[in-house]
Formats: structure tokens, sequence, C-alpha cells
């Protein structure tokens, strides 16, 4: 847990009690403070513990120093909850845990990952190499460990975050010194008004720069090259522009699969990434390019850099290989829950046998026609079966399922099946689903779980008739 100070006598609200809002409720209470806290869901208050709950109607505002609010929750659209309402008219900031790290924190150096795509893996990557060069590192935010149960840091130390459009519109003590944003497609527009709100959420990265701070900025779309501009615009920090299948003259770049290194002069070659297996696709060479720029911005020698992101055994539910047998590769891309993150994984191989569906988010998988020829067929679960099927149309063979566990079956029988008959091609049976997984699952995690295990069962019985 990370230690807070000066805040004896003081109090604040924590509104969510999940994940980070308890954490941050116990560390405000280990620091002194009086907390009252409130979650809408019942079975969440009853999971609280020591931490004292008020309702929202009983908060004495004239008392409270801020309001710690968990970033899922609305406060502003598409309907502001009552308490934000509240705080904001008496003029009581809300915050989320990063801030609160921030404020405790001085002495150490954050690094902050956005993007629509590949922050997961770009944030695990820049503290992975980070480890692997013997700096002191922690990471988290959005992914994995809440900001407040973090490691505690000595001095200079780094804490690695990912950051969501949600945590960007509640982080005003954030002073990165190095800022990485990847890429814009729409996703959570209905939080954010529109497309101009979600940029606008994801250039608040950029809005107060440490001394000396570096900006590693994606300009392979048209919304993250007006953020770039916007950033050289503002002053304050040194910005490094990143692009794949194209130079990004001062900065940092892939061309297929090979790294360029153009921040100090002429481009040079840095990184092959066919020596990195977690890291296929195009979409790795920007996650890899974005983590080797950051690095170098860190003070990380290029060897070491190169070295620890050759090493990456790559994350959970991102194109996660979890096995392969009978002539056929098993992946994981459950953490794929708009089309644009599943068009990464497609764009990756050549044979696939594809696993799609869940709760469907707007522009269904219409962007991915182009990629089309590349599947075998397809295997329908969840909510979205039927708009998916008309979709695919007479484009690709496909399966109504209904549950992953019998499209996992009949899809592996499938692969192994055209394995049989085409020596060498390797097939894969590809879980992306372009889809939310609340229909079916608790979380994207629960649903490659259990893709994962399936696999497993399956795997060592020697595959199925």
């Amino acid at each position: 847990m990370i230690p807070l100070s000066g805040l004896e006598g003081k109090t604040f609200v924590v509104v969510g009690l999940g994940k980070s809002g308890r954490g941050a409720a116990h560390a405000l209470g280990a620091a002194g403070a009086t907390v009252r806290a409130w979650d809408d869901k019942p079975e969440l208050r009853a999971e609280a513990g020591g931490i004292a709950l008020d309702s929202p109607d009983a908060i004495d505002w004239a008392r409270v120093e801020a309001v710690v609010w968990s970033p899922g929750i609305p406060h502003t659209l598409p309907k502001p909850h009552p308490v934000a309402t509240a705080a904001r008219a008496h003029g009581v900031p809300l915050v989320c845990d990063v801030d609160l790290l921030a404020r405790a924190k001085p002495g150490c150096r954050f690094v902050g990952i956005t993007g629509t795509n590949g922050k997961s893996t770009t944030t695990s990557l820049i503290a992975h190499c980070l480890a692997q060069a013997g700096v002191p590192c922690a990471a988290g935010g959005n992914l994995g460990t809440a900001a407040l149960e973090l490691d505690d840091l000595p001095e200079g130390g780094v804490y690695v975050l990912e950051l969501s459009s949600y945590q960007l519109e509640l982080v005003p003590s954030l002073r990165p010194d190095v800022a990485v944003h990847l890429n814009v497609s729409p996703d959570h527009l209905d939080r954010h008004g529109d497309l101009a709100g979600y940029v606008a959420a994801k250039r608040r990265l950029f809005d107060h720069p440490a001394p000396g701070a570096t900006a590693v900025v994606g300009v392979d779309d048209a919304e993250s090259r007006g953020i770039a501009a916007g950033v050289a615009a503002q002053g304050g920090w040194r910005l490094l522009p990143l692009a794949t299948e194209a130079v990004a003259e001062g900065g940092a770049f892939a061309l297929g699969r090979t790294v360029y290194d153009a921040a100090t002069g002429a481009p040079e070659a840095v990184l092959d990434l066919a020596e990195a297996p977690a890291l296929a696709g195009r979409h790795n060479a920007q996650n890899a390019a974005a983590a080797y720029a950051a690095l170098r911005a860190l003070g990380v020698s290029r060897a070491d850099a190169a070295a620890g992101i050759l090493s990456f055994p790559g994350l959970a539910h991102r194109q996660e290989r979890v096995g392969e047998a009978n002539g056929v590769l098993y992946v994981n891309d459950s953490k794929a829950t708009n089309a644009d993150a599943t068009e990464k994984a497609l764009a990756a191989y050549d044979t696939m046998f594809w696993i799609i569906g869940g709760q469907p988010k707007a522009g269904g998988i219409t962007p991915l026609a182009p990629y089309f020829p590349r599947i075998r067929k397809a295997y329908l679960i969840g909510e979205a079966t039927e708009a998916f099927a008309a979709t695919l149309g007479d484009a690709v063979a496909f399966e109504r399922c209904g549950t992953l566990d019998t499209a996992t079956a009949r899809a592996a029988a499938d692969a192994e099946a055209f394995a049989a008959a085409h020596p060498g091609a390797r097939p894969v049976v590809m879980l992306s689903p372009a889809c939310a997984s609340w229909d079916q699952f608790k979380s994207f995690e629960h649903r490659g779980d259990s893709f994962r295990a399936l696999v497993a069962a399956r795997i060592a019985a020697g595959g199925a008739p």
C-alpha cells in the first residue's frame, strides 16, 4: 500500500467500492483521514468490511476535501451521478486513486500510457524492461494493481501507469515524466458524448508535464496527429512522434518487423521483432517502438531496452498463445472487445478459425471485412450472433454456436481437419470476440480463462472426434 501523508483530520468521500475504491479507502484511513464511502451496488456495500458507509444524502459537503471517484462510474455523461453533481455544486473536486498516488510520491518518476488499443501491452512491456535493467518500478493503474496498492518505491523509482480516458478526467495532480499516447479509434462514446470528447479526455495526459518531460505520440491516425500537433504547440514537452509503416522523423517507428530510432538523428534499426514471438503483428510493432522510445527517455541504454523488449513474455488475453497440438495453434485474444482491437489479431495470422461474439459494440464487425478472406470459418456466440451473421453473410462460412465451449470444440475440430489436409499450414483457432463479455462472463479475463481451460482440456485429451 502507498503511504499517504498530511491527511490527518481531513474528510474524503470514496464513490465506488471496486478494486480502486477499496484501495483508496484503506489508504486514506491508514493516513488518518476520515473516510465516507458509497457504492450503488448493495453487494459491494456488503463487502465493504470496516469501511464506513454514508448514503449520498447524508454527506456534509462543508467538511469534504475531495471525492475519490472510481473511474468506471459516470460522473458527467451519459447521466451524472447525484454525488458528482452535489460535489461540483459545493466546489469539491473529483479525483481518482492515481491522483492520490501522484501527490504521495513527488520524488518518483511517472510514465503514463494511454490510447484506445495497445496500452496494456505497452505498459507491461515498459515495466518489464525497466525491471530487467535494474530500475525500481511498479506497473498498474487501469491495468492489474490499483494505484494505491502498488509497491512503495524509493525516490527515483518509476511508476508505469496504464491510464484510461475515464481516469484521465480525474488526475489533476499527475505530472508525467514520460507520456505515451498510442492511437485513437471510436470507443466509450457514451461516456464522452462523441469522438471529440473521447479525444479530449485522452489529450489530458499532456496537460501538466514534469520538468524535462517527453511525449511519445502516435501519428498513424488523424485524431492522434491532432494530439501531437497540440502537444507541440503547448510546449513543455520533448515530442517524439511514433509511427508504423512510415518514417517518423525525430521519433521512433516500425517498418514491417523492424523498429527504428530517429530521435537524435538519421534513423537507425534497433530491434528485429522477428526475434520477439510475443509481439506479433503491426500493432505490437507500434507497442515495441513506443516502449523503446519511453525507455530511452528514462535513461535506459539502447542495449538494455532492446534486450528487454525481445525477452518480453507477452500478456494474458492479448494474442496469448495458449496451446498448440495436432497442427493447430490456439490464441486467446479475449481482451479484443471492439473491432479495432480484433483487427490487430486478424492482421497477424493468415488462416483462422475465428470465435466471435458477446455483447456488441457500436459498428459491429463491418470494419473487419478486408480480413474476411483470412477466415476459414467463424463461430458465433452470445448476443451479437444474429448481427454478426448478417455482416458475414456469404463472405465467410459461419456457425451459430451459442456458447464458448461449443464454439471452441467445433472450431478445434475443423482446424484439426484442415491441418491434417494441409500439412504445414498451421491454422489458428482465434478467440478475438470484438465484443464485451458481460452477456455470458464476468469480464474479458473470465472469458479468456474459460477459453484457456477448454483448450487445455482438449489438448490433454488428445483432441476429440
